[in-house]
């Protein structure tokens, strides 16, 4: 008998063999099932860490979420009506680059903006509202997104309606220049409009929070609220202590510390969020009404 007819002998090789092994006994889950807390670390599911309002289980981190999430965990259910749905920013400078930037935020965000406005309400009461979403150039705040807020304002102002704003940014969007800095005392200038009518306007900081928005309606609220652990700030630690040569307090610039100095009202989780907000309408709805009726 020759060599090649020794394999004829051969069982055939079976593919489910050696499956169960102890080496591959282990069970797959995939990748996309977990997510790992950036803070503590720990591995969490995401359909719980959904169910938790994407706050990590554990030690409490609030994950950044999508602009439209924050809308439908926040509203009472089928109550937005979005004003500005199709403006969209240009390179109107011709920023190099800028266009295909601003292409790419379009596509990975879905949105057109780096801010959602529309009318709401709220345990039953009506708001303007205007969320801020990171997964559109960090939230930075260019002509478009001035305009919105501003126009957010009018309206409210308009029809006697209160604001709440919820803010997450970058800052000023540097592509568009001295008129994405004009936004500050554009937005603020309708603040004051409101504010003049005797209005209630709420803000809600949540991470991070920074550079001209801080600098400009972020800040001018009738009451501020943060969500835990929020950064919060205009310019970054590192340059504020070459600036100044000295060496920042321990937690410098979150929420927490913010609240200690006086800057923010209230430091509420976001599974409280909903609540907090319509008691203080509800509150304020109230005292207008004691007040009309004196």
């Amino acid at each position: 008998m020759n060599t090649s007819d020794l394999f004829n002998f051969l069982k055939p090789k079976n593919e489910l063999e050696n499956q169960g092994n102890a080496v591959d006994n282990r069970p797959y889950i995939p990748d996309e099932l977990w997510v790992k807390c950036p803070v503590c670390k720990t591995p969490v599911l995401s359909a719980d860490l959904n169910e938790n309002y994407k706050v990590c289980p554990k030690c409490g981190y609030h994950f950044r979420i999508a602009a439209r999430q924050r809308i439908e965990w926040t509203v009472d259910e089928g109550s937005f009506e979005e004003f500005d749905k199709d403006m969209l920013s240009e390179n109107i400078i011709d920023f190099p680059d800028y266009s295909r930037k601003l292409k790419n935020a379009r596509l990975n965000s879905g949105e057109n903006e780096s801010v959602i406005t529309g009318l709401a309400k709220i345990g039953g009461y009506p708001v303007v509202l205007a969320v801020m979403n990171s997964q559109f150039m960090m939230g930075s705040m260019g002509t478009v997104t001035g305009e919105k807020v501003t126009r957010a304002f009018e309206y409210a102002t308009e029809h006697r309606l209160p604001v709440i704003v919820f803010t997450v940014s970058g800052g000023a969007r540097m592509q568009e220049g001295i008129l994405s800095l004009m936004q500050m005392a554009k937005t603020s200038g309708a603040v004051k409009l409101h504010s003049d009518a005797g209005l209630l306007y709420i803000t809600v900081l949540t991470d991070p929070t920074t550079g001209g928005v801080t600098a400009s309606f972020a800040m001018e609220g009738d009451i501020i609220l943060s969500e835990p652990r929020a950064l919060i700030g205009f310019a970054g630690p590192r340059v504020i202590e070459q600036t100044i040569r000295q060496k920042l307090p321990k937690d410098f610039q979150t929420a927490e510390f913010l609240l200690e100095k006086g800057f923010v009202d209230a430091v509420v989780p976001r599974s409280e969020m909903k609540e907090t907000l319509a008691k203080i309408l509800k509150l304020h709805i109230e005292n207008k009404n004691t007040e009309e009726g004196e």
